[in-house]
């Protein structure tokens, strides 16, 4: 789950709206005028603090916490398998010498097998959950998109940037924190039921 915090860094920016470049391409020269317009853009951006939004937002930390305990059960079976595997390797090793080569082969032969179902084993369980944590990623997205249109919409705004540190925004004014504003919506639309979980949602 630590990719998420990245793919929110960027899949945030432009959530909301979108910026009349023409504010920016203005041709008059008057510093007043220039001013003047900085104010009015400054005032149709947000920012949301990602590192605190995935913190506390319920719904990522629920399915965050229910894919963490099925990655640990699928890792339990894979290692309790694997264990297995190598204690016939041993029992192997340690009577071979009593066998004939037919058995011989034919128990090297079922090793063999065995090595190869343990690998597909391990790529299935390591794309299911790859699988699994991008659908995460994607409700995340949706969710976290949907309410900021509605915000952006209510508030006048054009753009909402995220910030996380080690993030490309090195400083926001704390008024255009909207972070817990966020965080409150989404928990309340989560409890009421308004946010969906991933189909393939993790058992």
């Amino acid at each position: 789950m630590k990719n998420l915090s990245l793919i929110l860094n960027i899949i945030l920016v432009l959530a909301v709206g979108y910026l009349y470049f023409e504010e920016f391409t203005d041709q008059d020269n008057d510093h007043d005028s220039r001013a003047e317009s900085s104010e009015v853009i400054a005032g149709k951006l947000a920012y949301v603090n990602s590192d605190t939004l995935l913190a506390h937002y319920n719904y990522y930390e629920d399915v965050a916490n229910a894919l963490q305990k099925k990655r640990s059960s699928l890792e339990k079976q894979y290692t309790k398998q694997a264990q297995a595997l190598q204690g016939r390797v041993d029992d192997y090793q340690r009577t071979y010498l009593n066998m004939t080569v037919p058995q011989a082969r034919a128990v090297e032969e079922d090793l063999m097998n065995k090595r190869q179902e343990l690998a597909i084993f391990q790529e299935t369980i390591t794309q299911q959950l790859m699988r699994e944590e991008a659908e995460i990623t994607n409700q995340l997205y949706d969710n976290l998109s949907s309410y900021l249109k509605k915000y952006g919409d209510e508030n006048g705004l054009e753009i909402v940037f995220t910030y996380s540190a080690g993030s490309g925004l090195l400083y926001a004014n704390d008024a255009l924190d909207i972070t817990q504003e966020v965080i409150d919506a989404l928990n309340e639309e989560y409890l009421k039921g308004d946010s969906e979980v991933p189909a393939d949602s993790i058992k």
